[in-house]
């Protein structure tokens, strides 16, 4: 018997899409049921231009993940807010240090007026009554308000409702700001501030009390003036050492 033929031992394409129906296609999870089926051609052409919008979004997603490291592994910006408040002392203190020259200015008028004065004192003027009382005025100018006695009306008021008018202790209080109460150069300072107003007190009595035809009292009133001149320098180096100046 002679063999079969070829054709009957392979089955046709009919036979084989009758037993072994093709699958259809599943519809993506994503995908909206009412959409219909791309066709072959438009899959074929969307597939090659969603390589773009992946790369991209693979980009992005790159990017993102080195911010994100790069800030775990940032060092702190402001290590001095983090443990304390040493940074924004260091920048005060260095502004302090700048504007000292303003901070200053009230004790350098204070010392002109004090040198003034004992100019006039010494002098040998014609009118030594009027001498006497232009060394007044100058005297109450220089004290900046640290008299009780020698305060007017307003200042008083002030004083006596908890507002500081002693120019010189308003100096010191910004000077030393960023001072502990127990800090020693603080503690200077102000043994030094005591000492000013005690000499500004004592000068205010010995103007008050002297007769200016009497060479005599002309001339305790110079040393007094001294004496004051000393102490306001002592205090202007009180202040500066408060600065760190």
């Amino acid at each position: 018997m002679s063999p079969p033929p070829i054709s009957t031992l392979i089955p046709s394409t009919t036979i084989l899409t009758a037993v072994f129906p093709p699958k259809s296609p599943q519809p993506s999870p994503l995908s909206d049921p009412k959409q219909p089926p791309h066709s072959h051609s438009q899959t074929q052409s969307s597939s090659s231009f969603s390589l773009v919008p992946t790369t991209r979004r693979k980009a992005a997603a790159g990017v993102i993940l080195t911010s994100i490291v790069s800030l775990i592994h940032q060092p702190p910006v402001a290590t001095a807010f983090s443990f304390g408040i040493s940074g924004p002392k260091d920048w005060l203190r260095e502004q302090k240090k700048k504007a000292s020259k303003y901070l200053l200015a009230p004790i350098d008028a204070s010392r002109n007026s004090l040198q003034a004065a004992y100019l006039i004192i010494t002098a040998s003027g014609t009118s030594p009554e009027k001498d006497l009382e232009e060394v007044q005025r100058l005297l109450i100018s220089a004290s900046r308000d640290c008299i009780p006695q020698e305060r007017n009306s307003i200042v008083t008021f002030q004083s006596n409702t908890g507002v500081e008018v002693c120019t010189f202790k308003l100096v010191l209080k910004n000077a030393a700001s960023l001072l502990d109460d127990k800090d020693p150069t603080k503690i200077e300072a102000e043994t030094k501030l005591n000492d000013l107003e005690r000499s500004f007190s004592s000068l205010n009595s010995v103007t008050n009390g002297t007769t200016p035809q009497l060479v005599s009292d002309r001339q305790k009133v110079a040393d007094a003036l001294m004496d004051t001149i000393s102490s306001l320098n002592k205090f202007e180096q009180g202040v500066k050492d408060c600065l760190e100046i």
